[in-house]
């Protein structure tokens, strides 16, 4: 059986990653292609704990950059040794919802800790596993965060919560990444209704892997 691929989804709050793999593995099925979904973090008993204390603020108790940066590092080994390896071994193609760029972007740029710093510590996590192809959903600051509050982001989520100007470091930082890394990078415009970014999604996906999917 050949080895799966692992695509991974990007962007910032609101960009409608996780509906965008839902009706991506939706076509990939139909073409009869093996498909799992994941999520980072979480996707693990682990690291769906240890995503309740990164997502949910405590009070007197706020957690520092670093703090964050370690968390999900535990998360993408969980994930990784108890899921996605053995998932991909056995030709299954996995789909996540975040993964390493987060880190880098959110850790990194957004909070301000140094890039070699969090990069070193993803590719200990990982062992400098990476995705094979990663889409950006990219779209207006502003746009993103309507659509967040919306499907009910609130000041209980620690990432929605924050400021404008954070999540424009956040996308800065994303598209800033994709410039690095073109060969595993695409931008995808999510402005459009979710049936348009899901067609520019499954058109990346064929022009990538030939999959005959549209």
């Amino acid at each position: 059986m050949s080895y799966g691929k692992f695509i991974t989804f990007e962007g910032g709050e609101g960009c409608g990653k996780t509906t965008q793999i839902t009706l991506l593995a939706e076509r990939m099925r139909k073409a009869g292609l093996a498909v799992e979904t994941l999520r980072s973090p979480g996707g693990t008993p682990v690291a769906e704990k240890l995503r309740s204390i990164l997502k949910e603020p405590v009070e007197k108790d706020p957690l520092y950059p670093e703090t964050e940066l370690l968390l999900f590092a535990a998360c993408h080994v969980q994930l990784i040794r108890n899921r996605i390896r053995p998932l991909l071994e056995k030709g299954i193609w996995v789909l996540c919802d975040r993964f390493f760029d987060s880190t880098m972007v959110y850790q990194g740029y957004a909070r301000g800790l140094d890039l070699d710093s969090v990069s070193r510590v993803n590719n200990f996590a990982g062992c400098g596993f990476e995705p094979d192809l990663t889409l950006l959903l990219d779209l207006p600051v502003e746009t993103g965060l309507q659509r967040s509050t919306g499907r009910g982001g609130s000041a209980t989520d620690r990432f929605d919560s924050e400021t404008s100007s954070f999540h424009e470091k956040v996308r800065n930082g994303f598209l800033t990444l994709a410039g690095q890394f073109p060969e595993r990078f695409r931008v995808i415009s999510a402005e459009g209704s979710k049936e348009e970014t899901s067609i520019l999604t499954a058109r990346a996906i064929n022009d990538e892997y030939g999959l005959g999917i549209l």
